[in-house]
C-alpha cells in the first residue's frame, strides 16, 4: 500500500512552484516525480516530501501521464487539505556541512532560460554572502542569502552548471565587452566564478595585522584620506616604502622618502613580479613592492595602501589577506560644496561620479566595506572604525587563504 502524504494548504500555491516543491515528468514512462523540495517551504517544513518520491494521485485523482502543468493546475484549484498518495524514494542524505559562499557576478533566474523552475530561482549581487544548503542536485543548489529575513532557499547554478554554461557561451557568442547589468551574458561570463568559498576568520593577537587596501577613483582623497591617517598615528599605521627610479634629492635619503634603483634593478624586478603595483610618472617608474609591505606588517604595524582596481588580484592572498575598502564619492551636487579646489570643474565632479559607478560595478565583490568620502574629518573617523573592525572582529575571507601551500 503506498504511504499517503496529507499536507495542509495554509501557503498560497502559484502557477509553477508548488508549495515549495517543484516536479518533473519522466517521457518514458510518463511518471511525475518530486523533483526537489525548496528549503524553507511548505513542503519542506512538513517534513513528508522529499526528491525522488514518485507522485500517484492528487486528490485522489491519478497523475502518470499528465503533464506537469497539468498537475500544477488541480493543486491550484485545490482548497484545504490537499491529498498525496506518494511512492517514497530513499532518503538521500543532505550536506550537514554548511558552505558558505560570496557571489562573484550578479545573476537573475529570470533572464536565465536554463534555470528548470524560474520562480524557484534567487537572485543575488556580486559581494552578496550565501549559505548553499543543498547540493545534490549537480546542477542547481539550493542557496539563502545570509541576513536576509527570508527562511525559504531558492534555486541557484552550480559551480558545474555555471562552467558549462561559460563552455557553452565561450563557442556560440562572439566577444563583446563586459557587462554590469545583470542577465545571461554577465552572470555567465566566460571570465567570471559565480561565487567563492568563504570561511569565517578571526584574526589571532599574534596573527600580523591585516593590510589595508584604499581602492578608489581619482579626485576621491584616496591618498589624502591615508596620508591623515598615518598622519594621526604613525605608530600604528604606516605606508611601504615605494621603489622608483628617479633621481636621490638633495635631503632625501635612500630607503626612507623612497627605494631608490636603477632602470635595470627596476626592470628585473617587474620580471619577476616583485610589484603589488607599478606605473609611470613624469618619465619615471614607481613600484610598491611585496617585500616593503611584508616589512610593515612584520614590524607589527598596519600597513595602509592605496591600489589600482586592476591589481586587487595582487593583494588578494593569503600572506597578505587584505581588507579592501572602497572609497565612494558623495553626489556631484555635495562635491561642489565641499571640494574648494578651483582646479574642479563641474563636468570633473561628473566624471568622478562615473568613474565610482564603473569601479562600483565592475569590482564590487571584492569590497570589504564601503565609505562615502563626504566630510574629510568623518571620513578619517568610518576609516578608523572600519580598520578596527578589520583587525578586531570575525571576518568573511576566502577559504583558499586557509587551504595548504602545495609541496
Amino acid at each position: 500500500v503506498s504511504p499517503l502524504h496529507l499536507i495542509h494548504n495554509q501557503d498560497p500555491w502559484n502557477d509553477s512552484l508548488i508549495g515549495g516543491v517543484t516536479i518533473r515528468k519522466n517521457e518514458r514512462t510518463g511518471n511525475i516525480f518530486i523533483a526537489r523540495v525548496i528549503h524553507g517551504g511548505l513542503a519542506d517544513r512538513s517534513g513528508l516530501l522529499h526528491p525522488g518520491d514518485k507522485l500517484v494521485e492528487v486528490n485522489g485523482q491519478k497523475v502518470r501521464g499528465l503533464q506537469p502543468e497539468r498537475v500544477i493546475q488541480t493543486l491550484v484549484q485545490s482548497q484545504g487539505n490537499i491529498l498525496f498518495k506518494v511512492i517514497p524514494n530513499s532518503p538521500q542524505p543532505a550536506n550537514s556541512q554548511p558552505l558558505y559562499m560570496r557571489a562573484m557576478v550578479d545573476y537573475s533566474p529570470l533572464q536565465d532560460p536554463a534555470i528548470p523552475c524560474p520562480d524557484a530561482g534567487m537572485a543575488f549581487s556580486k559581494g552578496d554572502l550565501l549559505e548553499i544548503v543543498d547540493q545534490r542536485d549537480i546542477r542547481w543548489w539550493q542557496a539563502r542569502k545570509l541576513h536576509s529575513a527570508s527562511l525559504c532557499c531558492g534555486l541557484i547554478p552550480s559551480t558545474n552548471q555555471f562552467r558549462y554554461k561559460q563552455r557553452e557561451l565561450w563557442w556560440s557568442q562572439p566577444y563583446q565587452p563586459s557587462c554590469y547589468s545583470c542577465g545571461v551574458s554577465s552572470c555567465y561570463n566566460t571570465s567570471a566564478t559565480i561565487c567563492e568559498e568563504v570561511l569565517h576568520y578571526q584574526r589571532h593577537i599574534d596573527d600580523p595585522p591585516r593590510l589595508i587596501v584604499l581602492i578608489g577613483p581619482s579626485g576621491v582623497g584616496v591618498n589624502e584620506l591615508r596620508r591623515r591617517l598615518i598622519k594621526i598615528n604613525p605608530n600604528t599605521y604606516q605606508g611601504p616604502i615605494s621603489y622608483t627610479t628617479r633621481s636621490q634629492k638633495m635631503g632625501e635619503k635612500n630607503g626612507r622618502e623612497y627605494n631608490f634603483v636603477t632602470k635595470e634593478v627596476f626592470a628585473y624586478m617587474v620580471v619577476n613580479h616583485k610589484f603589488l603595483e607599478y606605473g609611470e610618472h613624469n618619465g619615471h617608474m614607481y613600484g610598491t613592492s611585496l617585500d616593503s609591505v611584508k616589512d610593515v606588517l612584520d614590524n607589527g604595524k598596519i600597513c595602509v595602501i592605496d591600489l589600482e582596481p586592476h591589481c586587487i588580484h595582487s593583494v588578494r592572498t593569503k600572506t597578505l589577506k587584505p581588507y579592501i575598502i572602497f572609497v565612494r564619492p558623495p553626489s556631484p551636487a555635495r562635491m561642489r560644496q565641499t571640494r574648494k579646489d578651483p582646479h574642479f570643474l563641474d563636468k570633473d565632479f561628473e566624471e568622478i561620479e562615473e568613474a565610482s559607478r564603473t569601479m562600483e560595478a565592475k569590482h564590487r565583490q571584492y569590497f570589504d566595506c564601503v565609505i562615502v568620502n563626504d566630510d574629510l574629518q568623518d571620513s578619517c573617523m568610518d576609516l578608523f572604525t572600519a580598520i578596527q573592525h578589520a583587525q578586531e572582529e570575525p571576518q568573511w575571507i576566502p577559504a583558499s587563504w586557509f587551504a595548504p601551500d602545495h609541496l
